[in-house]
């Protein structure tokens, strides 16, 4: 038997059936291209604000480069607790409900390992981002994916989530604004789904990572609702909101018993985020507003753009509500999500995500990410304007 055969026998079955991400693996193609608009990573475009970066250059001028608790350190959880209290009307205690993480994935990571036993279902709604899945099997879930469909602006229903239910469902992921469709969910139907999981002893992870980048209504958190704090694990970061993906800067908040359990497993294995980052993550809760305002006010501009050139091309576009991505639909072309997206990329050197990236409910769309330049925008939109004008001739 050959090294490499050897190898591959060893690795545990519920990783080796895990797909690699079908965002990066396009990615790496989009590497090796030059004269490439993306449309594709979900990364703002936006410089840190100055006085964030400026935070963090303070912080290790002053040698904060050493470890800090486990739980991130106890000033930014209080600036965490004021600014959820302030945006989110919820109350988290800093020092027993609050765990700061290497990131929104990780806390997500956590939460799943924290939460679920061997078999125990967990539902989550489709397209949707590309690691609740594979994030599940990892912690010996079962993945349940409640389909949500253009008609119905990409929501979730209540009805939805009922018809999905069995007696091993355990825990339902909410991720609204939502990757990558931009749907959004308020009103009657959240306050419903809400009242579905406290009859049926559902746990909530809500990942809102997104909620401030809210055009069309003001977010409201399932955690604000009533009987929900108790039974939900609020997630949310700085890197969408304050431009900050690299610093690597989330939390979870939640009841005491489930934030303890997820420290548990953060202490053995990430430790702590890293102590100059937590230093930046203050000053932009703190001092931060403004600058959020003006970069939802340009993605603003920007969706309103893209959303109307994708009509106007043909490619029919639901206006998206909150985050930064349209997702356009490609059926008319005759061409599925993956032959779309790659004939584009190879013609015009435009690339956008196929939309079975995000679960089968994905096919037939493209996920473009309108977090670029505007005037990246406007060329990526005449190459796909000449791209489906070919299709049709």
């Amino acid at each position: 038997m050959s090294e490499s055969t050897d190898t591959a026998d060893r690795i545990a079955r519920h990783v080796a059936e895990i797909p690699r991400s079908g965002i990066r693996d396009y990615f790496d193609i989009v590497q090796s291209m030059d004269d490439v608009i993306s449309l594709g990573v979900g990364e703002p475009d936006f410089d840190t604000p100055w006085h964030i970066r400026e935070a963090a250059i303070y912080a290790l001028e002053k040698g904060r480069t050493s470890y800090t608790s486990n739980a991130g350190i106890l000033r930014l959880r209080r600036s965490i607790s004021d600014y959820i209290a302030k945006y989110f009307r919820v109350s988290y205690h800093p020092e027993t409900q609050m765990l700061v993480t290497v990131g929104v994935s990780e806390a997500m990571d956590l939460a799943l390992r924290a939460l679920i036993d061997p078999g125990d279902e967990v539902l989550y709604h489709e397209p949707c981002y590309v690691s609740y899945h594979p994030g599940i099997a990892i912690a010996h879930g079962v993945p349940k994916p409640i389909p949500c469909r253009e008609e119905n602006q990409f929501s979730l229903s209540p009805e939805a989530v009922e018809a999905a239910l069995s007696p091993r469902s355990k825990v339902l992921i909410l991720n609204f604004p939502t990757n990558p469709t931009g749907s959004t969910l308020t009103g009657e139907p959240l306050q419903a789904i809400a009242e579905l999981a406290r009859r049926r002893n559902l746990i909530l992870i809500a990942d809102e990572i997104y909620a401030e980048l809210t055009y069309e209504d003001n977010h409201v958190s399932i955690a604000s609702l009533p009987g929900m704090k108790e039974r939900t694990v609020f997630l949310h970061g700085l890197s969408k909101t304050y431009s900050m993906t690299g610093f690597r800067i989330g939390y979870a908040c939640g009841p005491e018993s489930m934030i303890e359990a997820m420290l548990r497993i953060h202490q053995y294995s990430m430790l702590c985020a890293s102590m100059f980052s937590q230093d930046a993550a203050v000053e932009a809760l703190n001092h931060g507003g403004e600058a959020v305002d003006k970069m939802r006010e340009e993605y603003r501009m920007r969706r309103d753009f893209v959303h109307r050139a994708f009509n106007e091309m043909g490619l029919f576009c639901l206006l998206p509500r909150g985050a930064f991505y349209a997702f356009p639909s490609v059926r008319e072309t005759g061409l599925n999500s993956r032959e779309f997206a790659h004939g584009l990329l190879q013609s015009e050197q435009v690339a956008c995500v196929p939309g079975d990236a995000f679960g089968d409910s994905g096919e037939g769309y493209l996920r473009c990410c309108y977090a670029t330049g505007f005037e990246q925008l406007e060329e990526a939109v005449e190459r796909m304007k000449r791209y489906v004008g070919t299709l049709r001739n």
